[in-house]
C-alpha cells in the first residue's frame, strides 16, 4: 500500500463532519461508539481477559514493580467490544486502572522523552537541549534549557515550557520511523523500553512491541486520517490513551467509517482487515481529562510535588497516546 495515498472523499467529508461538531452534538450523535452510551447493542461483547484476571495483576504487578496482586474488579473483568462495521478494530474500555495509567506517563514523558536515542518531531529543525542532572524535560533544572534552531534565519529558539507546552508534538520510542519519507530506517532501531514492552506484550501476545510513537495533543489539535503501512509485517497495532477523550475515527475503502469515544485508560487494537484501515482523530475534547491525573507531573505516580510545582494542571489539557507496532516478523 501507499504510504502517501489520500484517504477516501467519503472518509474525509465523515471526518470534517466530526472534527466540526460541538461537544453537544458529540453526545446526541447516535453514530458515536460511547462505552458510556447506550448504543452498544450493534457490537460484539465479549470478556478481554476471560477466566484469567490473575493474568493482569501480574503484569500489572511487574509493571509497578510493587508485587501487588490485586486490582479492582471492573480492571479484571475488562470487556472488549467489536463493531461489525469494522472487523478487527476491537476497544477495551478501561483496560489500563489509575495507577498504571501514572506510571506510563512517568516512564513515557519523565524517562523516555528525555532520552537523546528517542526523536521528535522538533529534531529535524532544532539541536534538542537535554538536562545534565536528571532524566526530565519536566525538572527545574531544564525549565531554564531552550532547543536551538539549525537555521536562525528560519526558526526561533524554543523554551522548554512552550515546546511541552505546544511545540512538542510527538516521540518516537524503539524504530525512529521517518515521517517525511515514511519509512523505517534500514539501521538497527534504538531498543525498545523493556517495562512498556513487557506490559503491552503480556496484554496483547500476538504482537511485539517494536516501535512507538507517543503523540501529545490538547484540545486544538487533530491527526489527519492516514493508514499505517510502512511495516513489513500485518501484526496488530496498539493504541493506549491517556488524559483528555478523543474523538477517533477509523475506517475501510468503500464504507462508512466508525467514530469512537476514547478516554484515559481505554485501549484500542487494528487487526485483521481493521489493520489497514484509514484512521485520525477529528477532536479532542477539553476539560475531560481524569481529576486524579489532572496535576500530573505535580502530582501522580512518583511525582516530586515540589520540584514539578511548574507544571501543576499540565494534563488537564493533554492527551496522551501511546501507539506500538510491530516493524518486521
Amino acid at each position: 500500500m501507499d504510504a502517501h495515498a489520500r484517504p477516501p472523499e467519503a472518509l474525509r467529508l465523515q471526518y470534517k463532519h466530526y472534527q466540526k461538531l460541538s461537544r453537544q452534538a458529540l453526545d446526541d450523535d447516535p453514530d458515536l461508539f460511547d462505552i458510556r452510551r447506550p448504543n452498544l447493542a450493534a457490537c460484539h461483547d465479549r470478556n478481554f481477559f476471560h477466566d484469567s484476571p490473575d493474568h493482569l495483576a501480574t503484569l500489572c504487578s511487574t509493571f509497578l514493580d510493587d508485587h501487588v496482586n490485586t486490582l479492582p474488579p471492573s480492571v479484571t473483568s475488562a470487556r472488549l467490544y467489536e463493531h461489525p462495521h469494522l472487523p478487527g478494530l476491537f476497544i477495551i474500555p478501561s483496560l489500563l486502572h489509575k495507577e498504571i495509567q501514572l506510571a506510563l506517563l512517568h516512564k513515557l514523558l519523565h524517562r523516555d522523552l528525555s532520552n537523546p536515542i528517542h526523536k521528535t518531531n522538533l529534531h529535524m529543525h532544532y539541536d534538542m537541549a537535554y538536562p545534565q542532572n536528571t532524566s526530565s524535560f519536566f525538572s527545574k533544572e531544564a525549565q531554564t534549557l531552550s532547543h536551538q534552531p539549525k537555521d536562525p534565519a528560519v526558526h526561533k529558539p524554543i523554551a522548554m515550557s512552550s515546546c511541552l507546552n505546544r511545540k512538542l508534538r510527538w516521540v518516537t520510542i524503539g524504530g525512529q520511523y521517518d515521517w517525511t519519507k515514511k519509512v523505517y530506517p534500514a539501521s538497527p532501531p534504538p531498543p525498545f523500553p523493556h517495562d512498556v514492552a513487557a506490559l503491552i506484550e503480556g496484554l496483547f501476545p500476538s504482537m511485539k512491541a517494536q516501535a512507538a510513537i507517543v503523540n501529545l495533543y490538547t484540545p486544538s489539535d487533530t491527526l489527519s486520517l492516514h493508514r499505517d503501512v510502512s511495516e513489513e509485517c500485518d501484526r496488530p497495532l496498539v493504541s493506549i490513551s491517556l488524559g483528555c477523550d478523543a474523538v477517533f475515527m477509523a475506517g475501510l475503502e468503500g464504507s462508512k467509517g466508525l467514530a469512537i469515544r476514547l478516554r484515559s485508560g481505554d485501549a484500542l487494537v487494528m487487526s485483521g482487515p481493521a489493520r489497514y484501515a484509514w484512521h485520525g482523530v477529528p477532536q479532542i475534547l477539553p476539560g475531560t481529562c481524569p481529576e486524579w491525573m489532572a496535576d500530573w507531573p505535580h502530582k501522580g505516580a512518583e511525582a516530586d510535588e515540589e520540584a514539578y510545582e511548574h507544571w501543576k494542571g499540565w494534563m488537564a489539557r493533554k492527551r496522551i497516546n501511546l501507539n506500538v507496532r510491530q516493524m518486521w516478523e
